[in-house]
């Protein structure tokens, strides 16, 4: 079973801030994801729901799709970047394989895996 460290979880508002910022972006209609080299945030990712989604109950929904794509694919992801998911409106009725597979696409779009990515979905 795959865990998400807390030590690997951006918390600081400094950290979210030089991402956005310095950060490339890539997005779909689900999240946007930023994805900034540096070293000291090496390994590090961040989740972000604003506001504009809805009620705290919403925003924690998203959060978890987020964090849930994110663990079931991370030993997938290079360790020397830094990444950063926020969640779009889209994904406030979206269900979790389908938020996993946008991932797995924005992901490989932004060229953020190590090894080669499964084709999970697909049947013969």
């Amino acid at each position: 079973m795959l865990t998400l460290p807390r030590k690997r979880i951006i918390k600081r508002r400094s950290d979210f801030q030089r991402v956005y910022r310095v950060g490339r972006s890539y997005a779909n209609r689900y999240f946007v994801l930023y994805v900034f080299p540096a070293a000291n945030v090496r390994g590090r990712v961040g989740f972000a729901a604003g506001k504009k989604l809805g009620c705290a109950v919403v925003r924690n929904r998203v959060k978890r799709l987020l964090r849930e794509s994110y663990r079931l694919h991370q030993e997938l992801l290079r360790d020397d970047v830094a990444l950063l998911l926020v969640g779009r409106k889209a994904m406030v009725e979206a269900k979790c394989q389908v938020v996993e597979k946008a991932f797995l696409k924005v992901g490989k779009k932004a060229g953020i895996f190590a090894s080669p990515v499964p084709d999970r979905g697909k049947r013969s």
